[in-house]
């Protein structure tokens, strides 16, 4: 999809001295930029970039007790000023947060010793965002580490309504009633659940010039059939590439996957046209978006044409252009053997693809087609990174992708 490289400089901290704020832990970082693209500003007014996100949507209803999440997040660069945001965007009244925390978890629901911190927003421990909202935490002293998981609890003391969150985690989170944020042990964080709830996006403040690429997708990019609490979705897998990277810019990984979503029309959370600004053009140090979007139009019914849905993917750029982000248009994979496939999805799915990979209408491409497919069947996916549908790849199928991706790609800069 992208295109260049990017930089990883990677000093493992000298002393556990350095380890603040949200613990210990050693980081391999990026070092140095690309000599053939200027640096990246670190992220609209210095607010860091993405470290962690998720495409919130709406989830149920709100718990009307006093409940707390502990919600498990990996994160994919590492910096210091950790921020955390939290989303009422489909509620339809406010509702208020008291004593979130941040802190390393070591497992299951235990924390790092020493690492659980509070955050504070304007300054005080609670806050109270309106229906439809987004707030910002304020920053936390400190170092982050690159590719650690961090839990961050939350208590939500007044709610009710439609719930945000996200659904498909793939990633075990955890939930108690009472005020236990502050707490690192398990012992009050007994129930379990797979979605993360009210948490969108985490941010920090890394090494001079990093920026991000945001994942724009559907249940693939969200990880659905990846194996759950392993982080083996292709965007995690893009992070750690990314990680290990000794050139380039690019060091965060936003994965904005709604499983059913789709380009044109609102379904599972809203259509990717309705939620780019929210899910992508909001979140800071995002460069590169990634798009892999399109297999949950060709399969709807009523389905689009080719030339509607190749517009809704011309609209997506424009507007990313317009906000000085760089397009990577990923291919749309083959998904003969899924219920909704027929030859007319085929025919569709084709020209879509003919337009992504000729049009010049992205900055770069990804083709995701010619990886998954099968030389014998190139409708279908490929028996090795099938995960049993025909249409979701299995772990392997998804460390293709990511591999498949070229770092220098993300590089690429508009204008």
């Amino acid at each position: 999809m992208p295109r260049t490289a990017r930089p990883r400089r990677r000093a493992v901290l000298a002393a556990l001295s350095c380890c603040v704020a949200v613990g210990c832990g050693t980081d391999t970082g990026p070092a140095g930029a690309r000599p053939t693209r200027p640096p990246a500003a670190p992220a609209a007014s210095g607010q860091g970039v993405v470290t962690w996100a998720a495409s919130a949507h709406r989830v149920g209803e709100a718990a009307r007790g006093d409940r707390g999440y502990r919600l498990v997040v990996h994160t994919s660069v590492g910096g210091s000023g950790l921020r955390v945001r939290l989303s009422n965007a489909f509620g339809d009244r406010p509702v208020t947060f008291g004593g979130v925390h941040a802190g390393l978890r070591r497992d299951g629901a235990a924390l790092v010793p020493g690492s659980n911190r509070p955050l504070t927003f304007g300054g005080a421990s609670t806050v109270t965002v309106p229906a439809g909202g987004l707030v910002l935490s304020d920053p936390l002293p400190g170092h982050v580490p690159a590719g650690r998981d961090l839990a961050v609890s939350l208590r939500v003391t007044r709610a009710g309504g439609p719930l945000t969150g996200h659904a498909a985690s793939m990633q075990t989170s955890y939930v108690s009633d009472g005020a236990h944020t502050a707490q690192e042990s398990a012992t009050h964080w007994t129930r379990r659940t797979g979605a993360w709830f009210y948490l969108d996006a985490v941010t920090v403040r890394p090494r001079r010039g990093a920026a991000a690429v945001a994942t724009l997708g559907d249940s693939i990019t969200a990880g659905w059939h990846s194996t759950a609490d392993r982080n083996r979705r292709w965007p995690d897998h893009l992070a750690r590439r990314l990680a290990r990277s000794s050139t380039g810019t690019i060091e965060g990984v936003a994965n904005e996957g709604i499983p059913g979503n789709r380009v044109l029309s609102d379904g599972p959370g809203p259509s990717t046209l309705n939620r780019l600004s929210r899910d992508v053009l909001s979140l800071p140090g995002v460069r590169t978006v990634l798009l892999f979007q399109g297999v949950n139009d060709i399969k709807a019914e009523p389905a689009p044409t080719a030339a509607q849905l190749i517009a809704g993917y011309r609209t997506l750029v424009e507007r990313a252009h317009a906000a000085g982000k760089c397009v990577v248009g990923a291919t749309v994979a083959p998904f003969k053997g899924w219920p909704e496939w027929d030859p007319a999805a085929e025919a569709v799915r084709r020209k879509v693809n003919a337009f992504i990979r000729g049009s010049g209408a992205f900055d770069a491409v990804t083709d995701f087609d010619r990886v998954l497919r099968s030389p014998s069947d190139p409708e279908r996916l490929l028996p090795a990174y099938d995960s049993g549908d025909h249409i979701h790849p299995n772990d392997k199928g998804m460390k293709a992708l990511a591999d498949a991706v070229d770092l220098g790609s993300l590089e690429c800069r508009t204008g």
